[in-house]
């Protein structure tokens, strides 16, 4: 299975957590991102997005079907968001939008088996796979990218 984490980019500050937009930085960092995404993802990516603005503005910029989920937003609990992707074995590859600390949790649970405060940065994605050698199960890291690399 192929997990990609991707967090919001660069927002502004707000009095509404949920209604933050991008900022112009933000917008930037999600268009680089995506077409990167456009070019290297895997094809045939579902893609999950918070309901929180700032998401939906990231995930925009990718210019694809994204299904809005309640279990991506501020605060969502990572078990939620490990069986929201269907992982490890998922039928299709999986694109995350989400936020902090959430993501950083599920990206360490998958590759140690113990959600530690890991910090992805604003516009940053990383790439998981799972995979089975010697009948283990195993979390590969394919790729971590931060926009400003891009």
């Amino acid at each position: 299975m192929e997990l990609l984490l991707w967090r919001h980019a660069e927002a502004l500050d707000g009095i509404d957590d949920l209604q933050r937009p991008l900022s112009p930085k933000g917008l930037q960092q999600a268009s680089k991102m995506a077409a990167w995404l456009g070019r290297h993802g895997p094809g045939g990516l579902r893609l999950l997005v918070s309901p929180a603005a700032r998401t939906l503005e990231t995930a925009k910029a990718f210019r694809q079907k994204m299904e809005v989920s309640k279990f991506l937003a501020p605060g969502c609990q990572v078990q939620e968001l490990v069986t929201l992707c269907h992982w490890p074995l998922g039928p299709a590859p999986v694109l995350l939008v989400g936020h902090q600390p959430s993501l950083g949790l599920l990206a360490s649970l998958l590759l140690t088996g113990q959600p530690m405060p890991w910090a992805i940065k604003k516009g940053a994605l990383w790439w998981l796979s799972s995979r089975t050698r010697a009948g283990e199960q195993q979390c590969v890291i394919r790729t971590v990218l931060a926009p400003e690399l891009l």
